[in-house]
Protein backbone atom coordinates (compact mmCIF):
# COMPACT_ATOMS: atom_id res chain seq x y z
CA UNK A 1 0.00 0.00 0.00
CA UNK A 2 1.33 4.20 -0.17
CA UNK A 3 0.99 6.66 1.55
CA UNK A 4 -1.04 9.47 1.40
CA UNK A 5 -1.51 13.23 2.71
CA UNK A 6 -5.19 14.62 3.05
CA UNK A 7 -4.79 18.40 3.45
CA UNK A 8 -8.22 19.48 5.16
CA UNK A 9 -8.81 22.94 4.22
CA UNK A 10 -11.59 25.27 6.53
CA UNK A 11 -13.62 24.94 8.70
CA UNK A 12 -12.26 27.40 11.47
CA UNK A 13 -15.37 29.36 11.74
CA UNK A 14 -17.14 25.55 12.46
CA UNK A 15 -16.34 26.40 16.20
CA UNK A 16 -17.58 29.88 16.58
CA UNK A 17 -21.05 29.51 14.66
CA UNK A 18 -22.02 25.59 15.91
CA UNK A 19 -23.54 24.81 19.28
CA UNK A 20 -21.49 22.32 22.15
CA UNK A 21 -23.66 19.61 21.02
CA UNK A 22 -23.83 20.15 17.50
CA UNK A 23 -19.68 20.38 17.74
CA UNK A 24 -20.60 16.89 20.07
CA UNK A 25 -22.24 15.24 16.87
CA UNK A 26 -19.46 16.31 14.22
CA UNK A 27 -16.75 14.96 16.42
CA UNK A 28 -18.43 11.48 16.95
CA UNK A 29 -18.63 11.37 13.11
CA UNK A 30 -14.87 12.11 13.19
CA UNK A 31 -14.11 9.24 15.62
CA UNK A 32 -16.51 6.84 13.82
CA UNK A 33 -14.95 7.71 10.53
CA UNK A 34 -10.85 7.25 11.65
CA UNK A 35 -12.10 4.72 13.54
CA UNK A 36 -13.30 2.53 10.17
CA UNK A 37 -10.13 3.80 8.99
CA UNK A 38 -8.29 2.32 11.79
CA UNK A 39 -10.01 -0.84 11.67
CA UNK A 40 -8.92 -1.48 8.42
CA UNK A 41 -5.67 -0.95 8.82
CA UNK A 42 -5.46 2.31 7.11
CA UNK A 43 -5.14 5.49 9.07
CA UNK A 44 -1.39 6.26 10.19
CA UNK A 45 -2.31 9.45 11.81
CA UNK A 46 -3.47 12.65 11.55
CA UNK A 47 -4.37 16.06 14.14
CA UNK A 48 -6.30 19.26 13.71
CA UNK A 49 -4.02 22.43 13.67
CA UNK A 50 -4.13 25.44 15.59
CA UNK A 51 -5.18 28.70 13.28
CA UNK A 52 -1.73 30.77 15.18
CA UNK A 53 1.34 29.67 12.71
CA UNK A 54 4.65 31.64 11.79
CA UNK A 55 5.24 31.72 7.90
CA UNK A 56 9.11 32.00 6.80
CA UNK A 57 9.96 33.24 4.13
CA UNK A 58 13.43 34.41 2.33
CA UNK A 59 15.47 31.69 3.20
CA UNK A 60 14.23 32.45 7.01
CA UNK A 61 15.01 35.61 7.12
CA UNK A 62 11.41 36.88 7.61
CA UNK A 63 8.85 35.41 10.06
CA UNK A 64 5.15 36.77 9.10
CA UNK A 65 3.30 35.79 12.60
CA UNK A 66 0.67 33.94 10.95
CA UNK A 67 -0.42 31.51 8.10
CA UNK A 68 -0.55 33.03 4.42
CA UNK A 69 -4.00 31.72 3.46
CA UNK A 70 -7.15 32.81 5.07
CA UNK A 71 -10.66 31.32 6.03
CA UNK A 72 -11.21 28.17 3.23
CA UNK A 73 -7.70 28.23 2.27
CA UNK A 74 -6.34 28.02 5.76
CA UNK A 75 -5.40 24.51 6.80
CA UNK A 76 -7.64 22.92 9.29
CA UNK A 77 -5.68 19.41 9.69
CA UNK A 78 -4.08 16.01 8.13
CA UNK A 79 -4.21 12.79 7.82
CA UNK A 80 -2.25 10.37 6.80
CA UNK A 81 -3.54 6.84 5.60
CA UNK A 82 -2.61 4.12 3.18
CA UNK A 83 -4.56 3.26 0.19
CA UNK A 84 -3.60 1.35 -2.97
CA UNK A 85 -4.06 4.23 -5.31
CA UNK A 86 -4.51 7.70 -5.94
CA UNK A 87 -8.28 7.49 -7.12
CA UNK A 88 -8.53 4.76 -3.85
CA UNK A 89 -7.47 7.71 -1.45
CA UNK A 90 -9.69 10.09 -2.75
CA UNK A 91 -12.50 7.37 -2.67
CA UNK A 92 -12.11 7.16 0.62
CA UNK A 93 -11.78 11.12 1.55
CA UNK A 94 -15.37 11.02 0.62
CA UNK A 95 -16.08 10.11 3.69
CA UNK A 96 -14.61 12.68 5.40
CA UNK A 97 -16.92 14.83 8.24
CA UNK A 98 -15.10 17.94 6.82
CA UNK A 99 -17.56 17.68 3.95
CA UNK A 100 -20.09 18.51 6.58
CA UNK A 101 -18.78 22.10 6.92
CA UNK A 102 -17.98 23.19 3.58
CA UNK A 103 -13.92 22.20 3.42
CA UNK A 104 -12.13 20.78 1.17
CA UNK A 105 -9.61 17.86 1.53
CA UNK A 106 -6.60 17.93 -1.12
CA UNK A 107 -5.34 14.35 -1.64
CA UNK A 108 -1.27 13.85 -2.20
CA UNK A 109 0.82 10.74 -2.24
CA UNK A 110 3.44 10.53 -0.44
CA UNK A 111 7.01 10.29 -2.08
CA UNK A 112 8.52 7.27 -0.60
CA UNK A 113 12.47 8.45 -0.15
CA UNK A 114 14.82 5.14 -0.51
Amino acid sequence: MKEFLYIIRGGQEVYEKNSPEEMQKHMQHWEQWMGGLAQNGQLIGGQPLMTEGKTLIDNGSKVIDRPLAEGKELIGGYLLIKADSLDNAADIAKGCPSFEYGCSVEVREISPME
